[in-house]
């Protein structure tokens, strides 16, 4: 009993705000995906889809880190793979490839993660304190 709920603490990621709402992102991001041209499947495409689903996936992998210092840093990977997301998204709309209430959309979800995951790291470096 004592091992199950060791594993369920380790999930607890799937409870984070962070975490939900950077799914969400990656799912705005595919669907937009599915109207970019054919010749850009495997530039931009496939920059944002890697840069959008490191963003959950830094949260996951940092909370099966046990110093908050690791934790903080997964937190800062999970940020640097945001702002990836944020640069793409807006070159893609400067090149007429999703509408500009497409990025506003977007750019507020990405804000809204942004404050979640700076939160997020301030909290683990306060325990690193």
């Amino acid at each position: 009993m004592k091992e199950l709920k060791s594993m369920e603490a380790k999930y607890y990621y799937k409870k984070l705000e962070a975490y939900k709402e950077s799914k969400t992102l990656v799912i705005m991001i595919y669907k937009l995906l599915r109207g970019f041209p054919r010749e850009e499947t495997y530039a931009l495409c496939d920059q944002l889809r890697r840069a959008v689903v490191s963003v959950p996936s830094n949260l996951a992998e940092g909370s099966g880190r046990t110093s908050a210092k690791d934790q903080a840093h997964f937190i800062e990977m999970a940020f640097g793979s945001l702002m990836e997301v944020d640069c793409q998204i807006e070159i893609a709309q400067e090149l007429g490839y999703i509408s500009s209430n497409e990025l506003n959309d977007v750019t507020q979800q990405i804000r809204q993660v942004a404050a979640l995951l700076s939160g997020m790291r301030n909290k683990a470096l306060e325990r690193t304190l």
